[in-house]
């Protein structure tokens, strides 16, 4: 009996989802997601004509700031789902300097599940061959380096982000 890779690195994260993270996210107010933990902190900015923009730089300061919880969702969203969607299963095309960011929890909420659930379902439809060929040039250094090492290093990523999004709740409930 052969193992189904795609289902297993699917389940992988969708456990992580379905049971930790994304319920533990539902009530996430808008104070929560821009709460600035730190002075000089990463976040989401309301732009011009309503935009929002993000906080970034290339190369990333030495150390690297403290970000909000507004900060890693669109980095989860945009880095880690979106982008990849759209190189490997034909999502939309994003990038951190023209996507919508969102100004509240609930809209962000809504971006989060919806990267999500498109990364989730492209790796659903793999077959064993697709996981074993390489990423290809949409990741860089890491073309040559099989499928499944990129959903492994994405399910690394959502769960990683995630406990650091969950932590900083943790924080903002116990503040003086």
């Amino acid at each position: 009996m052969g193992i189904d890779w795609s289902k297993e690195l699917s389940e992988q994260l969708d456990w992580h989802w379905k049971n930790h993270l994304r319920p533990r996210l539902e009530t996430l107010t808008d104070d929560e997601y821009l709460w600035e933990p730190v002075e000089d902190c990463w976040t989401i900015r309301p732009g011009e004509n309503g935009e929002s923009t993000i906080d970034w730089a290339y190369p990333e300061p030495s150390p690297p700031p403290v970000t909000t919880i507004a900060w890693r969702l669109a980095h989860i969203i945009i880095g880690v789902f979106a982008m990849r969607t759209a190189s490997h299963f034909g999502g939309p095309p994003v990038d951190y300097q023209t996507f919508p960011y969102a100004a509240s929890a609930k809209d962000a909420l809504k971006q989060l599940d919806d990267a999500y659930t498109r990364w989730r379902d492209g790796v659903r439809g793999l077959t064993a061959e697709d996981l074993e060929r390489p990423c290809g040039e949409a990741e860089g250094p890491y073309a040559e380096y099989p499928f499944a090492t990129l959903v492994l290093h994405i399910n690394r990523e959502a769960i990683h982000h995630g406990a650091e999004i969950l932590l900083l709740r943790d924080l903002h409930t116990r503040r003086d």
